[in-house]
């Protein structure tokens, strides 16, 4: 057949995916200094000049922003334990002990990070609405303490309104003197959970979460036997109570926080009324440690909490956010388990927390440490006006900073 008959020619078109292997180069800095030939031979005095060279990120080391940023974020951003980094390097040629990289993540988080974690912390206690949890955490080499004892993780965070800020405070016990320490000063909404360590803190609403009273009627109907967890049974009526909250807030999702708050008045109240005599009734005919009657005491004991989201249209039936926000900790914990001494703990919660308030605030980790650690080391760091244009929400941070780049 001549090409010349041929018409309508499909034209075929096959994707794939390439890896670039990662790269490892040097990059060497070469600053000269200028004198005058004439003056030197005339023995005449005159100054010498000397080129500008940005600061290193750590003296006499090799370590660069990038390198830096690099074993953070595959650490703490994708939970890659050093010792694995270190067979990494290996692969590409470079011997580079996992020593030596927690020595760099500690410089890096203790002497930089900290300053943006200060900052980001004034402008926490600045807002009315925060979110709070916590995890443990082992921690080996604590003064005083054995290997084994728990430490924990102590989660604040912003609402739903404004630049979110994510923060990881290391503390060795769980005693309520932590979040009045952390919190010194914040007045407003505490979305908690139904841990009493925070009953202590003072010109603050703590605010319940709904999502841990369901959980535990749930929890209940799971444990009556399998023919009868489908049947009008107590605890399947308490979930419904619960069920039937989440779907008015689903409802109200999208309208303002004034029209919430209405809305809520007319909708969740009567649910709520009704659910409290309700739990009153059952706590009169129920075994207290049950599973039906943990939950129904759950309730009745947190109830001012649990109520406490119809004073505000912005505040939330619960504490999802937080335990959202804890989670890639928990994640990274599974991989390297344990941190070695107390300033490795504080280390790992300043990290976790520039990482995490990064990728809420639209960011790509990796880019946007890596100009902080070319910023921090060159500039004025008493100066706050300076910081703030490096927080995760500054309109100066570069472009390439972006998730969306």
């Amino acid at each position: 057949m001549h090409m010349s008959n041929l018409r309508g020619l499909i034209r075929e078109v096959r994707q794939e995916l390439k890896i670039i292997p990662a790269q490892v180069k040097v990059v060497k800095h070469v600053r000269y200094v200028y004198s005058c030939r004439r003056c030197e031979k005339e023995e005449i005095s005159t100054p010498v000049v000397t080129a500008p060279m940005p600061a290193p990120v750590l003296p006499g080391s090799p370590l660069s922003p990038s390198l830096l940023a690099y074993i953070m974020t595959q650490k703490y951003g994708v939970g890659l334990p050093l010792y694995r980094q270190e067979q990494q390097f290996k692969g590409l040629g470079i011997d580079l002990s996992r020593q030596t990289m927690a020595n760099w993540v500690l410089h890096g988080a203790n002497t930089y990070l900290t300053l943006i974690y200060d900052r980001l912390h004034e402008h926490l206690l600045t807002r009315d609405i925060l979110h709070a949890d916590e995890t443990t955490l082992q921690v080996l080499q604590e003064p005083g303490r054995e290997a084994t004892t728990k430490s924990y993780l102590w989660l604040y965070r912003t609402g739903r309104e404004g630049p979110s800020i994510v923060l990881y405070d290391y503390q060795t016990t769980r005693a309520g003197k932590h979040p009045c320490r952390f919190l010194k000063g914040f007045k407003g909404y505490l979305h908690v959970d139904g841990y009493d360590g925070y009953n202590g803190l003072t010109n603050v609403t703590l605010v319940g979460c709904w999502a841990h009273a369901r959980r535990k009627f749930d929890e209940a109907l799971k444990a009556l036997p399998e023919d009868k967890r489908n049947k009008p049974v107590a605890a399947r009526e308490g979930l419904e109570f619960c069920n039937r909250l989440f779907a008015i807030e689903h409802e109200l999702k999208d309208k303002t926080p004034e029209e919430r708050h209405h809305l809520r008045q007319v909708r969740s109240k009567p649910v709520l009324d009704e659910f409290l005599t309700w739990l009153k009734k059952q706590k009169a005919q129920v075994l207290p440690k049950s599973a039906f009657g943990r939950a129904v005491y759950y309730c009745l004991d947190q109830w001012d909490k649990l109520v406490a989201f119809l004073q505000d249209g912005r505040l939330e039936l619960d504490n999802n956010r937080s335990e959202r926000s804890i989670k890639p900790f928990v994640i990274g914990r599974k991989n390297w388990l344990f941190a070695n001494t107390p300033r490795g703990a504080k280390a790992s919660a300043i990290t976790y927390s520039i990482i995490e308030t990064a990728k809420e605030n639209g960011l790509n980790p990796f880019h946007y440490l890596i100009y902080l650690f070319e910023r921090l080391p060159n500039m004025d760091i008493k100066d706050k006006d300076a910081l703030d244009e490096l927080l995760p929400w500054s309109k100066t941070l570069p472009h390439v900073c972006r998730m969306d780049n």
